[in-house]
């Protein structure tokens, strides 16, 4: 039986450190910026400019993810799947999920500790709960900003978009396969790996 990965209390104290000294000074150099594309929403999708959702985090604790709102609110659609070209977002929402300004108000969750800047995504309630054995060790660290299975997924629209059922390749091929890379991520974490990450994502 394979042994459940897991961060020693050393390597979780250092990367707690580095994320709240990031987001500290990360919110103290684009608050200005967080404003401005808060109103842009506010008025772009004529609703609170901030997207708030419960999210699955460490322990699988939940807790409300802030991002800049990109879509028309829609009553009538229930899935949490965003194809590329998905109508739901706004010409300026397109802007900023391609520029990654819809992300900057998840520096708070990092603050507060409910996030890392690298990890698994959060997810939203009822794929955490399909995790099973080795696989709940996903949610033994915080859920990151990015990571490498949001780099690995960098198109993840785009890939939904070209199939017939999105909902089902998505819970069936993707998310079981990010499953294993954030495991892998576990097992072989480094401080400069993050650090990595973190440039892989600003500079693409």
């Amino acid at each position: 039986m394979v042994d459940a990965p897991s961060l020693s209390l050393s390597q979780s104290l250092v990367k707690r450190i580095f994320d709240f000294i990031l987001a500290l000074l990360g919110l103290l150099c684009v608050w200005w910026l967080i404003a401005i594309a808060f109103m842009a929403a506010c008025l772009d999708t004529r609703s609170n400019g901030f997207f708030v959702q419960q999210r699955v985090g460490k322990g699988g604790r939940a807790f409300k993810v802030v991002k800049i709102k990109t879509m028309r609110p829609d009553t009538m659609t229930t899935t949490t799947v965003t194809r590329s070209g998905d109508p739901r977002i706004t010409p300026l929402g397109r802007f900023f999920r391609k520029t990654k300004i819809d992300e900057l108000p998840q520096l708070w969750n990092v603050l507060l500790g409910q996030m890392s800047f690298v990890g698994p995504r959060p997810d939203v309630p009822g794929y955490a709960d399909t995790l099973v054995g080795v696989e709940q060790a996903v949610l033994s660290i915080r859920p990151g900003i990015t990571g490498p299975a949001t780099l690995k997924y960098r198109n993840e629209e785009e890939i939904l978009a070209s199939q017939p059922e999105p909902e089902r390749y998505n819970r069936e091929v993707i998310y079981p396969d990010k499953v294993q890379v954030n495991l892998q991520y576990i097992r072989d974490w480094t401080f400069w790996g993050d650090i990595r990450y973190i440039l892989q994502t600003v500079f693409g």
